[in-house]
């Protein structure tokens, strides 16, 4: 039974009718059509995306019953002063602060009063985003941000040539990309938000349920006429944290004499914006790749042949959406590996498998970096009991052989500098070195303060990718990449029971890095004449490679399995 409230949103009366147990956020967004508020994590309340202001107080409104905010003021980022929403919108253009733009409206409204205030210290700006994700940008163009908005810190530009930067962002995404200062304002066309609200809605059926549902794309699905109802009647799977280790499916292979070897776990993509599409009968589905294309995440999405599918079946439009758990439980994952590696006599020499599913990104068609030595690698494909995997995840392939060829010439004591035949790589070799099949190069090197409890104090990358063409974007998607390689070394991985069901559902279990665990990055952006070429897979690759080797010198032994959370520096990194 409806209950009738009423509130001010953004300075207007609202009388709306809210049924039992349904959140503000669903008020704000299927009633009220508020789409700058997201839908990341429902109801989990770990991303941040839905934040608003209750009565002048940040709350996230996926946790927050509708009914509480009766004769109470909601302000969404819509509803901010425009003087200081501005100026934060601005310096986030203006740093690369935003890049598919999912987070940035909760982070916005997070941070406004920060910048009224002019609170930039670093600690400050970090409990404020401790109540947030974001898995693109890697924090450090975001505090700059808000450090530009708040006056403290000069804006880096005097201008961005939005078109460049457009293309240099889509270079880096593999995917349509917008920029400008429609992305934080999460005005970014995600597909979801462009959905008619007046469409059936599809939520996929969890195990176990005994809903009525519809077959669909290989999976059964609940059709209902609003979101609340199909995900009451599905009966949602609740996101949970487990006691489960997540612990490599594969085992580690017998060790080579003065050779390393590496088994990882499953790692979750962990994009912030949940699968989504929706399709008019006859009609061309939208694409769930929205701004950015979740770094290949969503190549392989169910949700675009389901709506294409139940809207020709229905006679209607139908809107599908996965939640936060069906995303992850459903949703591919970087394939897990269990490798060895060694440098004798002059000849690099690997041999792994990989989780079925995955070979693709070690196939021969594509070899590895050219290198200044031969080199052998033999790789197989192992079925594995799990969540299904993609060999087009950021990096996947490349990171892997990258970190073992340069783990083997550590353990070899060879030259890293060995690992790229290219004159290009003079300026950007630091402790390790990686060329993307696209011919960009990115070297890496972590600064690690070494005393009784060892960190990284800071990353330092170089980067070679043609024309720079917006340096505002190269700089934001390395620092975003240093991140993701960092966690995938150091803090990343998803529980997988012996069965292949995923146990890690809420968000914040995936173990990425917060913004108060990520070291500052340095970039250097190197003139390298030629066309535009895509570096944040080779900077991956490079960050990782350099990790590995450094928690290698200062544990004085080298982890063989990641993510490497039992190491002195992963502690002191999630501390």
């Amino acid at each position: 039974m409806a209950d009738r409230i009423t509130f001010v949103c953004d300075g207007g009366a609202v009388d709306v009718d809210v049924e039992a147990g349904e959140s503000l956020l669903v008020v704000l967004r299927e009633r009220l059509g508020v789409m700058s508020v997201k839908d990341g994590c429902a109801p989990q309340g770990q991303c941040g995306c839905c934040t608003v202001l209750v009565d002048g107080q940040p709350r996230v409104a996926c946790v927050t019953p509708a009914s509480r905010v009766s004769g109470r003021s909601v302000t969404t980022v819509d509803g901010l002063d425009p003087t200081t929403r501005d100026r934060l919108v601005e310096a986030l253009v203006a740093t690369g602060g935003s890049q598919c733009g999912f987070c940035t409206p909760g982070i916005v409204v997070r941070c406004a009063t920060l910048v009224d205030k002019a609170t930039t210290e670093r600690s400050a700006v970090d409990r404020a985003l401790g109540a947030h994700l974001c898995r693109c940008t890697g924090w450090q163009t975001v505090h700059e941000a808000v450090s530009v908005a708040a006056g403290t810190l000069p804006s880096p530009t005097g201008g961005r040539a939005l078109d460049a930067a457009r293309r240099r962002s889509t270079l880096e995404g593999g995917a349509s990309q917008r920029v400008g200062a429609e992305v934080p304002l999460g005005r970014a066309g995600f597909a979801d938000d462009t959905a008619p609200r007046d469409a059936l809605v599809a939520v996929p059926l969890p195990p176990g349920s005994t809903a009525g549902a519809v077959d669909a794309a290989g999976m059964q699905w609940v059709v209902a006429e609003t979101l609340h109802e199909a995900r009451t009647r599905a009966g949602k799977v609740q996101g949970r944290r487990t006691t489960v280790a997540d612990e490599p499916p594969l085992p580690l292979p017998a060790a080579w004499p003065g050779g390393v070897r590496l088994a990882t776990s499953w790692v979750e993509p962990a994009y912030l914006e949940p699968d989504a599409s929706w399709c008019e009968p006859g009609r061309e589905p939208a694409t769930p790749l929205a701004n950015g294309g979740a770094f290949g995440g969503k190549r392989s999405s169910v949700a675009p042949a389901a709506a294409r599918e139940l809207a020709q079946r229905l006679g209607r439009t139908v809107r599908v959406l996965l939640s936060r758990e069906d995303t992850v439980r459903l949703g591919p994952k970087r394939p897990p590996i269990a490798a060895r590696a060694r440098f004798s006599q002059g000849k690099a020499y690997i041999e792994g498998v990989v989780a079925k599913g995955g070979l693709e990104a070690y196939s021969t068609a594509t070899p590895p970096s050219p290198c200044r030595f031969p080199y052998d690698a033999n790789w197989g494909e192992v079925a594995v009991a799990g969540p299904p995997v993609a060999p087009n995840l950021r990096a996947a392939g490349l990171a892997e052989r990258a970190v073992l060829l340069a783990g083997a010439l550590a353990e070899a004591g060879a030259d890293p500098w060995l690992l790229v035949d290219s004159d290009r790589a003079a300026g950007v070799m630091l402790d390790s070195i990686v060329r993307a099949p696209g011919d960009a190069l990115a070297g890496a090197r972590l600064q690690i303060a070494a005393a009784d409890t060892p960190r990284i104090e800071r990353v330092i990358v170089s980067v070679a990718a043609g024309d720079v063409l917006d340096w505002v974007a190269l700089r934001s998607y390395a620092i975003g990449a240093a991140h993701m390689a960092l966690g995938w070394v150091l803090s990343e991985g998803v529980a997988v029971d012996a069965s292949g069901v995923v146990h890690d559902l809420t968000i914040r279990s995936f173990g990425i890095l917060r913004a108060r665990d990520m070291p500052v990055v340095d970039v250097n952006i190197l003139d390298d004449p030629g066309p535009p070429r895509a570096a944040s897979d080779a900077v991956f690759a490079a960050v990782a490679a350099a990790a590995w080797n450094a928690v290698s010198v200062i544990e004085g032994t080298r982890p063989e399995v990641f993510p490497a959370r039992a190491t002195r520096v992963a502690k002191q990194l999630r501390r």
